[in-house]
């Protein structure tokens, strides 16, 4: 029972395939994993706005745009402190820079 040539080669193309994709997602990991380390120091309301703000992040959004939009949405919504609500924004944003890198 032998195996035609071009299964073969099929085989072999999907599993470059495969592994090339595998490859490309590792610095994604990594730089969720030092966004997500950074955000475990913020306080409450830089936590609420990381958590806001990442997807858009990660989906290749601006950060300072990203962080300035969630971050005033949040304190008209009563949602975080406006008093610091900068300072928080912009902790945020330090640890959200690591995931869009």
């Amino acid at each position: 029972m032998s195996i035609p040539f071009t299964t073969l080669r099929r085989s072999a193309a999907a599993s470059l395939c495969l592994g090339a994709l595998v490859l490309a997602a590792v610095p994604a990991l990594a730089d969720k994993a030092a966004a997500d380390a950074c955000a475990a120091g913020l306080n409450a309301d830089g936590k609420t706005i990381y958590a806001a703000s990442f997807a858009s992040i990660s989906s290749g959004g601006d950060v300072r745009g990203v962080v300035t939009d969630k971050t005033r949405s949040l304190a008209m919504g009563g949602k975080i402190d406006r008093g610091a609500a900068r300072t928080n924004a912009e902790a945020a944003g330090k640890c959200l820079a690591l995931a869009g890198s």
